[in-house]
């Protein structure tokens, strides 16, 4: 079995755009300094508790953003990003670049930071479906932790893999730990800390056929 395994959001789903988009409904005109705060103040929250669903990460951290910029929430604000999750974009070329991949024999994974009833409401909204999940909700713990692609790995047995993710730190890191192939989607234009942990890099899925079978 050939497997390509993804990141969801920041990969596959307009991460960025959806968290500051629905940022800006509590906070108009804020969207972006809540978008960078919250940056700053995630991966706190996993690691201090790993288990937490990731509907209560999204909002504790949200709530530790907001503390930074000054902005008063009020009532269930802090659910706002659990809620608007299922309707970020996709970015417009996922669709066309998985449905190649698929055809050409590779059958395709999500390993995400998320809950499986949100997971299940995003993948409403990918155009092409996937062979297997893994959530941080079943592993109990969050990228970059090994748990992820651990239980992927016992579970499916791959005879060959390719990891996909834009996140150099929660997936790039922990795939190099592991020996995967592996393919850092750079939309950010970022600069890898260390170079030797990127082996193909792409600015977005365009070409990811290519990229995998060379992989």
């Amino acid at each position: 079995m050939r497997w390509v395994t993804f990141d969801c959001f920041g990969t596959l789903v307009d991460w960025r755009h959806g968290l500051r988009t629905s940022a800006e409904l509590i906070a108009p005109g804020r969207g972006e300094r809540l978008l960078e705060a919250y940056n700053r103040h995630e991966h706190a929250v996993q690691a201090e508790s790993p288990a937490l669903r990731y509907r209560h990460v999204l909002a504790e951290t949200l709530r530790r953003a907001c503390a930074e910029e000054r902005i008063e929430l009020g009532g269930d604000d802090a659910t706002v990003l659990a809620a608007t999750i299922p309707y970020w974009p996709v970015f417009p070329e996922v669709g066309a670049e998985l449905l190649a991949v698929r055809a050409a024999g590779w059958n395709l994974a999500l390993l995400t930071n998320c809950d499986r009833d949100l997971i299940a409401e995003t993948l409403r909204r990918l155009p092409v479906p996937f062979d297997a999940v893994v959530t941080a909700e079943d592993v109990r713990d969050y990228k970059p932790s090994l748990a992820h692609f651990t239980t992927f790995r016992r579970a499916h047995e791959p005879a060959a893999w390719v990891h996909v993710a834009q996140s150099y730190f929660h997936d790039l890191v922990p795939a190099h730990r592991l020996g995967l192939r592996r393919i850092w989607i750079n939309r950010l234009g970022e600069r890898a800390p260390d170079g030797g942990v990127v082996q193909r890099e792409l600015p977005d899925l365009r070409g990811l056929l290519t990229a995998v079978e060379s992989a």
